[in-house]
């Protein structure tokens, strides 16, 4: 079984129609994608099963949809505006530009922590290290200078500075702000939970690895409110929910870990941080970040907004501002692990290379391919294929001979393929074909729809 690139990765995105590069034909946008025909449905799919598992299934949970352009006050709450910044420095020789952070966890092999360290330390790191420049290998740096990563905007007219606003950088204060409309509205006690999918956007330094890291990018992501002192307690079953979710995807438990982070690591506002890290074809990289965060972001809009956030416990009548746990994931970057994790190239008895992405049937862009054997057969074939798409995702294809159109559908994840033949005709049969093990079975037609019942729901 051959290795899975990144290069390898693109290539197949843009073969099939998964991923394409943004505004190609005008020699493209740097980190810009969009999203093909197949990419669309595996995507949709990935966020309705997100949805249904950790929303609609749960009684206690909630769901909104914030907007992408709010008061700028909010973020200046949030600690965005003043705070939200990465450590810049360029390489004088060859002009690369990097944050100074990563060169240093990348040149340590992730035994250093860039993150929490000031500019000043960064900087007397790099040099006492003789840590160079990652691509042209000499050591002439600028000083490191912080670079906010909000991507601002203008509401009105005139680009005027009461007018500059954001692009959210994150979901997750579109739920905070509205913690008093939904725990009113919903009716919902502490501990209750708000999910919410959405894109955000971020200027990085340093975008790339295809659609791992990129300044406009989906979030699914959940706040959920707890009594202060139970947070630890919550906090574990949501890590168990999420380990659930990786499983229920069919994720290779060998290609990630869950990471605590140390204490040193942990952001000022959190009790207990951890990471799923997957193993990318660049070493391992976040996946899904699980923080409990107290009462730090209701405080700060408390503060700024001079609305009361507290809560008044109806068991109990106490008063308190909840503590709040946040499982956040980024859906490209999830998405992209799931390709990785289920493209496969296998060998066949007669040496032939056999490309099938083994994905989830939840998730398949597609889980079922109707094919007629040839094509005087397609009005047959177009019956079955209305009987089926009632109840399950189906597609159809009628261009050349059935062998390769089984592997076209292997290689886009369909677990089943329905063959229509002469036989159909005669005697209602057709002939199902497994994408994993590539085994057939006879079918009546009067039976498909309870036999894929069984098979996939």
């Amino acid at each position: 079984m051959n290795e899975v690139t990144m290069d390898k990765i693109i290539a197949f995105c843009k073969n099939y129609g998964f991923v394409y590069q943004g505004s190609e034909i005008y020699g493209g946008l740097a980190n810009s994608w969009d999203y093909g025909p197949l990419g669309l449905l595996l995507k949709n799919n990935l966020k309705n099963l997100w949805l249904k598992e950790f929303v609609l299934k749960e009684k206690n949970m909630e769901a909104i949809d914030s907007a992408i352009i709010m008061n700028p006050k909010v973020w200046e709450a949030s600690g965005h505006i003043g705070g939200f910044s990465d450590p810049l420095i360029d390489c004088k020789e060859c002009k690369s530009r990097f944050r100074a952070d990563k060169i240093v966890e990348d040149f340590s092999n992730g035994q250093v922590n860039g993150d929490k360290m000031t500019n000043e330390e960064l900087e007397s790191y790099i040099n006492d290290n003789n840590v160079v420049c990652p691509d042209c290998g000499k050591l002439n740096y600028t000083n490191i200078r912080s670079f906010n990563l909000m991507l601002a905007t203008h509401l009105g007219v005139l680009e005027e500075s009461s007018s500059k606003t954001y692009l959210r950088p994150e979901t997750a204060q579109g739920i905070f702000i509205n913690f008093k409309n939904i725990a009113r509205t919903s009716r919902q006690k502490v501990p209750f939970g708000v999910g919410q999918i959405g894109k955000s956007f971020r200027n990085e330094i340093t975008p790339g690895n295809f659609i791992f890291r990129t300044r406009e990018f989906e979030q699914m992501e959940i706040e959920y409110f707890v009594k202060p002192g139970t947070e630890l307690e919550e906090f574990d079953k949501l890590s168990k929910k999420i380990e659930d979710f990786l499983k229920l995807i069919n994720l290779d438990e060998n290609n990630y870990r869950f990471r605590e982070h140390e204490t040193e690591e942990l952001a000022h506002y959190s009790n207990k941080t951890i990471d799923v890290e997957y193993k990318y074809p660049f070493g391992f990289g976040e996946l899904w970040g699980l923080s409990s965060r107290t009462d730090f972001d209701l405080l700060s809009h408390q503060e700024i907004s001079k609305i009361d956030m507290s809560y008044l416990d109806p068991n109990t009548n106490e008063k308190y501002v909840p503590y709040v746990i946040e499982p956040s994931v980024g859906v490209d970057r999830l998405f992209l692990t799931i390709l990785l994790d289920a493209y496969k190239e296998e060998t066949l008895e007669d040496e032939s290379i056999r490309e099938v992405l083994k994905i989830s049937p939840k998730l398949a862009p597609y889980e079922i391919a109707v094919l007629p054997l040839v094509k005087k057969l397609e009005d047959k074939s177009d019956e079955v294929l209305s009987l089926l798409n009632e109840n399950f995702r189906t597609t159809t294809d009628l261009s050349g001979k059935i062998g390769k159109r089984y592997r076209r559908q292997d290689v886009i994840g369909t677990p089943y393929c329905v063959t229509v033949d002469y036989d159909t005709l005669e005697n209602g049969t057709v002939t199902i074909r497994d994408r994993d093990t590539m085994e057939q079975e006879l079918v009546n037609i009067e039976e498909l729809n309870d036999f894929f019942i069984k098979k996939l729901k």
